[in-house]
């Protein structure tokens, strides 16, 4: 199967409307339209957000039945589907089944000759499946059981598209996932580390598909060494999941002042880390100064520079957060930036009051 791109995210969350305000209020997504019982969907509501390339669904169960229920049940709002565009949504579930995926769904053809769009999905990482998209109009509305607002150009936004997604699994899982995304889904690997934090430590592998246009980037704990936040979210989240959704933007210095306007909260940076990026990295193109206002971290690989920043959490159990990252060349994924970013996170986890999600 060839995997041209992300063709969506589907959050399953308690309130779709009130999550779909959420991402609209902060990081400046359009509503774009809306399902439920009137249009033909069962047993949920769904709310459809754009911006450039990046289309989110967001679904809450409207029946005890309905998948979106138990996943919220046991995870709490999250990432429950992450869909996948194809030539031949039929032809790539067939593949992957025969590959070893669990089927989850079988092919679906919505909508009138001319116009169908097929959805099939198959098991994937903990609760969370892929969906095979493939579209006879490619750029068409994105199902017809969503009822969308008239749009004639992509919604406009700060962010372009989905970077990639980091992928927290359970230890020793790690070798077993990476097989399984290599054999039944076709991706490549392009990087793997060890990352020691202090006196915890995790392993990291990212595969990514030919497009280069789906990248996970899958981390397990290593628990020869203390625990630390992977085995924190594992046993937060229960089991395997997003961990964050990284929005590539060409402007980071402009997204992160206009983010925080809008009310997202980005994680901060010891003053000491800039103190040390001009000696580590060389010249940027951006004064380092600006870098540190911002509380934006820096990295540099072969190709070329990295900006990227991390959000707090604002999910109800501490999981899932975002990242915006700005490719000025770069291809990796800012490893080097990894210690700052955990440090940070330990340093909000430690300073909430007792029981504070």
């Amino acid at each position: 199967m060839e995997i041209q791109s992300i063709d969506h995210i589907e959050f399953f969350a308690e309130n779709a409307e009130e999550a779909a305000l959420g991402l609209r209020d902060l990081f400046g997504f359009t509503l774009a339209g809306r399902g439920g019982a009137r249009t033909g969907l069962q047993g949920c509501e769904s709310v459809l957000l754009r911006q450039h390339d990046i289309t989110l669904l967001v679904t809450s169960a409207t029946s005890a039945g309905h998948r979106a229920a138990e996943y919220v049940e046991r995870h709490g709002d999250g990432v429950g589907v992450i869909g996948l565009r194809v030539d031949d949504a039929q032809a790539a579930f067939a593949q992957a089944v025969e590959r070893g995926a669990a089927p989850v769904a079988p092919p679906e053809i919505l909508g009138p000759p001319g116009a169908r769009t097929v959805f099939a999905s198959v098991s994937g990482f903990g609760d969370v499946e892929h969906r095979f998209v493939s579209r006879e109009r490619p750029g068409g509305p994105f199902a017809p059981l969503i009822e969308e607002t008239a749009r004639t150009r992509p919604a406009p936004g700060l962010f372009t598209a989905i970077d990639h997604l980091a992928v927290c699994v359970p230890a020793g899982t790690l070798k077993e996932t990476v097989h399984t995304y290599e054999n039944v889904f076709g991706l490549h690997q392009i990087y793997e580390e060890q990352i020691v934090v202090g006196s915890q430590a995790m392993d990291s592998t990212v595969v990514q598909s030919d497009s280069g246009r789906l990248t996970l980037t899958l981390i397990e704990p290593d628990i020869t060494r203390a625990p630390g936040q992977i085995d924190r979210f594992i046993a937060t989240h229960d089991g395997a999941g997003v961990q964050h959704i990284a929005f590539l933007t060409g402007d980071i210095l402009t997204a992160v002042p206009r983010s925080a306007e809008r009310g997202v909260r980005f994680l901060t940076t010891p003053s000491g880390y800039y103190d040390r990026l001009g000696p580590r990295l060389g010249p940027i193109g951006v004064p380092v100064e600006e870098l540190r206002g911002l509380g934006v971290l820096a990295d540099r690989d072969h190709t070329g520079v990295m900006l990227q920043i991390f959000t707090e959490s604002q999910h109800r159990r501490g999981t899932l957060f975002y990242e915006l990252i700005d490719r000025r060349g770069a291809h990796t994924f800012g490893s080097n930036n990894i210690k700052a970013l955990y440090e940070a996170v330990d340093r909000r986890q430690t300073s909430k009051p007792a029981g504070h999600a």
